[in-house]
């Protein structure tokens, strides 16, 4: 990075010397001139005291040097500022304010890994259009169960969740809201703050047990040995575990794979009552922040994990893409999913993913409900709201051998609370097999096993705007561009075009030689840039660098200053 500093006159300055010759006074003027030399005068005055000589010599002389001043200015009249440009981002910098808009973070030590995140592809002009959803929900109404297969069903835990069966998902908002998922924190980076989806939300959504044991891996045993005769009751037993299966393989355990279920899931419906006291919620939670996480990839094309969650999760806190309910819809449905899920007022606004960024990306807090759930005491089940609390508990949720990080403690305005600035996390990178870089899943399941013990408080004194200062230091402010890449670059070939016009056109009769070479240097430089400009966009901005340099060192940017406009590249 370079940087170039002017000021917006000549340094000029007066030095008077005396000497005394006789009777007379000798006096030297001696005026330095930057870019031209020093020039010395030399005048004797008979008759006068080397101070009146003095006086008036230097009077004279400043008198001369503002008509002079005032003769330049009519053609330099504009503060040169300070340039700065950097060769690695491509950025111009003038006076301290970048000529485009610097999306963050500021301080990379919350968002350590931004250069891999999706958000700075989009930022460079790479879209990667809408992610595709792997959510196989479609035939989940084809099941038909017994009386008895339902009683099994409600004993393993999805008493609730199965009435939800088939979601429409919106692929479009649904790939706009990964863009602001990161994975450092497990929370939506948003314009006015963090969010994320808790476990109290997973509760009343989906109506899953967010507390019970966690649900880890479980050996199989040997099936080698097929039985000749399977009992009425086994067949109906088995004929149920297959429905499991299917059900959270197509749900809250999806995969990219489109149609195969992972068989690691079966064993843990070999006892139905034990099944029952698994933490599904939790579980399910885990894997949708790991599928979440790993959308975030610029490579990534697909996402999986509960997408219901996440889209009904959205239609609750935030009015984007939220469709809406027909009057006098019965509104006591639980889980609260379901509402959703009912026949809507009209169709649903189809938007793309670069409108449902712009609209996150001016998002501001008071667009945001942030306590949707307020007013439904009276709907939801005794035993799921027992368990509400543990929302706010900062633990380890378990899924399998994913481990991740539940942190309520970075959205306590979900709660009710101010939001203080919140404790650091310790940089992790969980990955499949491997839950945790400092914890195994034994020590997961460990904190785990405390999680209601830490459930974080919130504090009424605290302000919100200590820690707003503090966020817009560490986030990504906006993912999109206000204009595209390609307009901004012709905006400027534009502008550098009329330069061009000007730098052909401009009377150099008045000018310094120095400034009629510059003048003549700045054609050139135009005239090499703009032969083909798109061909090349890395040579275009050197030479746009070079003409920036060139203006400002040779005190000509402001013949140009109408049309040398830069838009944010």
């Amino acid at each position: 990075m370079f940087r170039v500093g002017y000021r917006l006159r000549n340094q000029k300055g007066i030095e008077a010397s005396r000497r005394r010759k006789g009777s007379s006074t000798t006096v030297e003027f001696r005026t330095s001139r930057k870019n031209t030399g020093g020039r010395i005068h030399v005048v004797s005055y008979p008759g006068k005291t080397r101070e009146d000589i003095a006086s008036e010599g230097i009077k004279k002389k400043e008198e001369e040097e503002e008509e002079e001043e005032e003769k330049e200015e009519q053609v330099m009249d504009v503060a040169i500022p300070n340039i700065t440009f950097d060769e690695e981002d491509s950025q111009i910098e003038i006076s301290g304010h970048s000529l485009r808009n610097d999306p963050g973070p500021h301080d990379p030590s919350v968002l350590y890994e931004q250069d891999e995140h999706i958000s700075s592809a989009v930022w460079e002009g790479l879209e990667r259009g809408a992610l595709r959803c792997h959510e196989h929900t479609s035939k989940l109404e084809e099941w038909k169960l017994t009386g008895k297969q339902l009683e099994l069903v409600e004993k393993a835990g999805f008493r609730y969740f199965r009435k939800i069966e088939a979601f429409s998902l919106d692929n479009q908002l649904i790939s706009a809201l990964v863009e602001r998922w990161r994975k450092e924190t497990n929370t939506f980076h948003l314009p006015g703050g963090e969010m994320t989806i808790t476990l109290d939300e997973v509760a009343l959504n989906l109506g899953l047990a967010i507390d019970g044991e966690p649900v880890v891996a479980v050996e199989l045993e040997d099936s080698s040995a097929i039985p000749v005769y399977i009992a009425p009751l086994e067949q109906v037993e088995q004929c149920t575990r297959a429905y499991l299966l299917y059900l959270v393989g197509s749900t809250i355990f999806s995969t990219t794979s489109g149609n195969t279920v992972p068989v690691i899931f079966l064993p843990l419906f070999e006892d139905f009552e034990k099944a029952g006291k698994y933490a599904w919620g939790a579980a399910a939670l885990a894997f949708l922040y790991r599928a979440l996480g790993n959308a975030t990839s610029k490579s990534q094309s697909t996402i999986s994990g509960c997408l219901t969650l996440l889209q009904c999760w959205s239609y609750w806190h935030l009015n984007i893409g939220r469709p809406k309910l027909n009057q006098g819809q019965a509104l006591d449905a639980f889980p609260l999913a379901l509402r959703w899920k009912q026949k809507l007022s009209g169709l649903r606004s189809k938007c793309d993913v670069v409108q449902y960024r712009k609209a996150l990306d001016s998002l501001q807090p008071c667009d945001v409900e942030w306590l949707p759930y307020h007013d439904m005491d009276e709907i939801v089940p005794e035993d799921i709201k027992d368990t509400l609390i543990l929302g706010r508990s900062r633990t380890t949720l378990i899924c399998l051998d994913k481990a991740e990080k539940h942190l309520p403690d970075r959205c306590l305005r979900q709660f009710g609370f101010n939001q203080p600035i919140p404790q650091e996390v310790p940089q992790w990178k969980g990955t499949d097999g491997e839950a945790d870089q400092s914890k195994s899943i034994a020590s997961s399941c460990e904190d785990w096993s405390k999680h209601r013990d830490q459930i974080v408080e919130g504090e009424d004194r605290v302000d919100d705007s200590e820690y707003l200062l503090w966020y817009s230091n560490i986030t990504r402010k906006f993912v999109g561009r206000h204009t595209s890449l390609e307009s901004m670059f012709r905006q400027t070939v534009a502008g550098m075009t009329k330069m061009l016009e000007l730098a052909k056109t401009l009377s150099r009769e008045d000018m310094f030689p120095v400034n009629q070479k510059a003048v003549e240097n700045i054609k050139n430089i135009l005239n090499e840039s703009l032969k083909n400009p798109f061909s090349n966009s890395k040579g275009f901005l050197l030479h746009l660098k070079i003409v920036v340099t060139w203006c400002v060192s040779h005190y000509c940017l402001e013949l140009f200053g109408n049309v040398f406009t830069i838009n944010q590249s």
